[in-house]
């Protein structure tokens, strides 16, 4: 504690010093390819899914099919419109997805999760939305797995005392 400050010029200048010595973030470059898309990947419990975001009319296809006909349900859209709304780029990029594993709710969450991490690849001004609504965080809650001697993962058989 050699650098003690006993005054406010003293505080001044010192305050001075330290942001002189702040250097500022360099803004983050949009990532595209060379056909102007942004890839990513969502993962959510064992389903994986490969994104692809590009300026469109707001198509979303996933495995080659319409998103109204590969998640029937209404639910299920729901969660793969959340990035845009959150975004505010509502009908503005069309996706192409592939997602394997999983059920339907997982795949659905994966497909969220690389929506989410293209868009904000293709666009890093929509960083902080998407982060602040916690879609970029990999929900890494998985299924526990069975243990030797349950019924389950934790459920015991049942208990007879005859």
């Amino acid at each position: 504690m050699a650098d003690q400050v006993n005054s406010l010029e003293e505080l001044g200048q010192v305050a001075e010093a330290s942001e002189a010595v702040v250097e500022v973030a360099a803004p983050r470059e949009p990532v595209r390819d060379e056909l102007g898309r942004s890839y990513a990947t969502g993962k959510r419990k064992d389903a994986v899914a490969r994104v692809w975001v590009k300026p469109g009319s707001g198509k979303v296809t996933v495995n080659g099919k319409e998103m109204n006909t590969y998640f029937a349900r209404p639910v299920l859209q729901m969660i793969l419109r959340q990035p845009f709304q959150v975004a505010g780029v509502v009908d503005q990029f069309d996706v192409m997805a592939t997602v394997a594993g999983g059920g339907l709710s997982g795949q659905a969450g994966a497909v969220k999760h690389g929506i989410s991490k293209a868009l904000q690849l293709y666009d890093p001004s929509l960083r902080g939305a998407l982060k602040a609504a916690g879609f970029l965080t990999r929900d890494s809650r998985v299924v526990e797995r069975k243990k030797y001697g349950k019924r389950k993962a934790r459920r015991s058989f049942q208990f007879s005392k005859r």
